[in-house]
């Protein structure tokens, strides 16, 4: 009987050269191999497109190949969940009501053979990200959502292409200050009685024993093909590289 937990996050799909995107493709596909073969549960920790956003009647064409895969985990019975992160506001509808995708829009507690895990994407954690928080209230709000879906598709989808690419050129910096507040973060809850914290956002791979729980931060699926199997109890932190 399978009795895996696999997470992986961060693959920002669309944001990159077509090498590059061909290349993210088919690690995900090696993933959804790995999930077919012992696993029993999917979880998504955020950001796997670089931009998604719903109209009633569309949806972003480039991604259907790997929403296919996804589709064929879930026709085995496999369970996948999806935790949202700062490039998944625009989520509406489609990934629970066509897909059959459980979607958690801030962060996932649950326990997993017998441990008790705790999710979060991880964007806007950090005591000085004060900025980013007050621009997640703007890009999550159902006014500004409902003016933003009055342009037409492909202007929308080249702006929010100009906007994520100025994101991502202040990832670096962002990435090396913010450790040490995330590592607190998760210090934290496995205080109060988590054993597993799991944090994305920063696409650095990072595993460490806290006390009596472990620490993780899954890394990325652009350069790290980082992903993070629960199996047995044992947590392990691997890459697809």
């Amino acid at each position: 009987m399978a009795v895996a937990l696999y997470i992986f996050s961060d693959a920002h799909l669309g944001a990159h050269s077509p090498d590059l995107e061909e290349l993210k493709k088919k690690k995900i596909a090696e993933i959804c191999v790995l999930v077919k073969k012992d696993g029993d549960r999917l979880i998504i920790l955020g950001d796997l497109f670089d931009f998604w956003f719903e109209y009633k009647f569309t949806a972003p064409k480039e991604h259907y190949q790997v929403l296919f895969m996804l589709s064929e985990l879930l026709k085995q019975g496999i369970k996948i969940d999806y935790v949202s992160g700062n490039h998944d506001f625009w989520m509406d509808d489609f990934f629970e009501k066509q897909m059959g995708i459980k979607l958690h829009r801030n962060a996932l507690d649950f326990e997993y053979d017998g441990k008790k895990i705790h999710l979060i994407h991880g964007d806007g954690l950090a005591k000085d990200d004060s900025g980013y928080r007050f621009l997640k209230k703007i890009f999550r709000n159902r006014f500004n959502i409902w003016l933003y879906r009055k342009l037409p598709p492909d202007w929308a989808y080249a702006l929010a292409g100009k906007i994520s690419g100025k994101s991502r050129r202040q990832t670096s910096q962002r990435d090396v200050q913010f450790i040490s507040d995330y590592r607190q973060y998760a210090q934290a809850k496995l205080k109060f009685g988590s054993n597993i914290v799991v944090i994305a956002h920063l696409h650095i791979p990072a595993i460490e024993q806290i006390d009596k729980g472990t620490y993780i931060n899954s890394g990325d699926f652009i350069e790290h093909f980082s992903y993070v199997k629960i199996e047995h109890g044992q947590v392990s932190l691997l890459s697809l590289k």
